[in-house]
């Protein structure tokens, strides 16, 4: 009994030293100092096409990259970048031969995949969201992306969605049938996963980034463990042949998909262990959980915090 109540109060001495042991947040800044930070130049960007098959396309800009289906029912896009960038994005869609776009899903809530939602909602467009993402766009949030804050105000009423879905929901045209899937809180508590069936290919928003480490935004209910079975449910909706579409950086394949979910899952399990003994968000970075993919990946910082955080709610919450 003795040594159960030891253990219990060692692990709420433990649990208690991790809450007060959160990462910070910087004051909160305006999207003219994020765009500088992260190098985004909307008058220069020039938006891209990559052609997946004869209805489905990429569009790549500034923000997170955009699925465009098109055919006699019209135009389905999944993410709609910045305001700013929301002609240029229906140039690139004139080229292809679609008119307006009648259909606009938001993979999730956040800024560089959602504010063309500002001008599209305005203009017609029937957006299209997990109920979560809905509720995230009416209300102020801070997006602590660790080396900046962005102070992201709630969406204006024309720019949210107008349908929403809780778990599952289907689209049929353009000659395909378009699954949208949510399988629990994992970049943020509202992601979906877009499957074109017809094209076998699927697109993830920002669950899967492959341009680095991914965001999590665990300030808002993103967790680690939930991009990982996000991912893993995503995969077994699909198979060896289906184009994977991140939501930032290149278009890759099944492989591509899998690799990312060991790797994380490796990550998570390493960052664990050190949680368990105590470790602090200093001791986690010092022990260099994720050297062995720097080199591939890129910078580990905004990754390691917010796992950091992520994993220690696991403990505190």
């Amino acid at each position: 009994m003795y040594k159960s109540i030891v253990c219990l109060l060692s692990w709420l001495l433990a649990s208690s030293a991790l809450a007060h042991n959160a990462p910070p947040v910087l004051e909160p800044e305006k999207l003219d100092a994020l765009a500088e930070a992260f190098g985004w130049d909307f008058a220069g960007t020039q938006i891209t096409t990559e052609k997946i098959d004869a209805n489905l396309y990429v569009l790549f800009g500034a923000g997170g990259n955009i699925g465009v289906s098109l055919g006699k029912d019209g135009v389905f896009i999944v993410d709609d970048q910045f305001p700013e960038l929301v002609p240029k994005i229906r140039a690139a869609i004139g080229e292809l031969g679609g008119q307006k776009v009648d259909f606009a899903v938001n993979t999730h809530w956040h800024f560089d995949h959602a504010e063309g939602n500002r001008v599209l909602g305005a203009d017609g467009t029937w957006l299209i969201a997990q109920q979560n993402s809905r509720e995230m766009m009416q209300q102020d949030h801070i997006v602590n992306l660790v080396n900046i804050a962005y102070d992201q105000k709630a969406y204006p009423e024309s720019a949210w969605p107008d349908i929403t879905y809780d778990d599952t929901m289907q689209f049929h045209l353009n000659g395909q049938r378009i699954d949208l899937m949510h399988f629990g809180p994992a970049h943020t508590t509202g992601d979906t996963a877009v499957i074109f069936r017809g094209s076998n290919a699927v697109h993830l928003g920002d669950v899967f980034n492959n341009a680095g480490y991914p965001f999590i935004d665990a300030g808002n209910g993103g967790t680690l463990d939930g991009i990982i079975h996000f991912c893993a449910e995503t995969l077994k909706q699909i198979d060896k042949n289906t184009v994977v579409i991140p939501g930032h950086g290149p278009v890759t394949d099944y492989q591509g998909l899998a690799d990312y979910i060991a790797m994380l899952s490796t990550l998570r399990d390493r960052m664990w262990v050190l949680i368990q003994a105590g470790a602090s968000l200093e001791d986690v970075i010092a022990a260099k959980v994720t050297a062995d993919y720097d080199g591939k990946m890129g910078d580990n910082e905004r990754f390691i915090n917010r796992a950091y955080l992520s994993l220690t709610h696991k403990v505190v919450d």
